[in-house]
């Protein structure tokens, strides 16, 4: 059975979300992204339509750019990606602070180089931020000060706990009323920002965005059954472990990852690290207690990123998962749709 777009009838295939600085620049690069949540296959569709369609896969996942979290963030296995090249995944260590800047720094030269190679480019988009850093552009913000932000640290170690929330109130009373008190890493950047723009944080994010030019993005989303989803999602915390995620977890922190690291802040790494005592780490699984965690962490976070794109304008929803045979086949028509629409608007080429 044909899975149902979730579209309003009069618009079956939505109009490519077009970007470009001039309307008589070259003819818009076609852009396919798959956005969904957690668990409803947006790889294994990625991974045929790149086949159907020539593509290659970049990633959209904040969690899959730290090497060395592969199965707790659900990176695709090398037999998943059938020989596909897969790009923006394991971009650096887990000591690293990764912002939603940097990955559209990453994401742009990504795109540049599928194009190049006369490859259609196709996202899968599981961060709903990372996806409108690329796309809407972000503020022109300074970047980090490894030098400041010591100072503030230290500044704060001196001080009482409030401290930097008060600066911030000083350098930005709209900002300070929006960030609490207890977000550390939240005021540092605000401070940060004030200091190095001259400005407030706030006046930096009103200021202009540059956005994704040169592209027609073509957005599908993936809306399967909601309980079907939870029971996928159960079975996929399940699949992990016989993977062998929890050996993973102690080779990581074995070799000296600190417990610290952004990446133990994930699902299930969180979970897992934090595991009552005498759970097991090196073979089999842990506790029902801290498997069925894992799980319902998981389909809370799958709730809130459904809330997130269904506030993306322009997507073709599609009712069910990304491996099911009809929703593969009506994506590629769907895509093949859009591609005659993006060639018949396409102004003609100088002879």
């Amino acid at each position: 059975m044909m899975p149902v777009s979730q579209s309003p009838p009069s618009t079956p295939v939505p109009q490519s979300d077009a970007r470009s600085s001039s309307p008589a620049a070259e003819p818009l690069a076609p852009l396919v992204v798959i956005l969904g949540p957690t668990a409803s296959g947006k790889s294994a569709l990625a991974v045929s339509l790149a086949e159907r369609f020539g593509g290659e896969v970049l990633a959209c996942d904040s969690t899959q750019v730290y090497r060395g979290f592969d199965i707790g963030t659900g990176k695709p296995t090398l037999e998943e990606r059938r020989g596909i090249p897969h790009h923006l995944i394991d971009l650096v260590e887990p000591s690293a602070v990764f912002t939603a800047g940097e990955y559209r720094r990453h994401a742009l030269a990504a795109l540049a180089g599928v194009q190049a190679r006369g490859r259609l480019p196709i996202l899968t988009a599981g961060t709903g931020l990372y996806l409108r850093a690329l796309l809407e552009g972000l503020a022109d913000a300074p970047e980090r000060s490894d030098q400041l932000r010591s100072r503030l640290q230290a500044s704060v170690a001196r001080r009482s706990p409030g401290h930097l929330h008060r600066m911030l109130r000083r350098l930005d009373p709209v900002a300070a009323a929006r960030i609490s008190s207890n977000d550390g890493q939240k005021l540092i950047r605000a401070v940060e920002i004030c200091l190095l723009a001259g400005k407030p944080v706030t006046d930096v994010h009103r200021a202009g965005r540059a956005r994704l030019e040169g592209y027609a993005v073509f957005k599908l989303g993936l809306n399967p059954p909601r309980a079907a989803l939870y029971e996928r999602i159960g079975r996929r915390v399940r699949g992990m472990f016989e993977r062998g995620w929890l050996a993973e977890v102690s080779a990581l922190i074995n070799s000296g990852t600190p417990l610290s690291a952004k990446p133990f802040e994930f699902i299930g790494y969180r979970e897992l690290h934090d595991r009552p005592r005498g759970d097991p780490l090196e073979h089999g699984a842990p506790s029902p207690k801290v498997t069925e965690a894992i799980a319902q962490a998981t389909r809370r976070y799958a709730k809130r990123q459904l809330t997130w794109f269904r506030k993306e304008p322009g997507v073709l929803w599609l009712a069910g998962f990304g491996d099911d045979a009809d929703l593969t086949a009506a994506a590629c028509a769907a895509t093949e749709a859009q591609f005659r629409a993006l060639a018949a608007a396409s102004p003609p080429r100088s002879a």
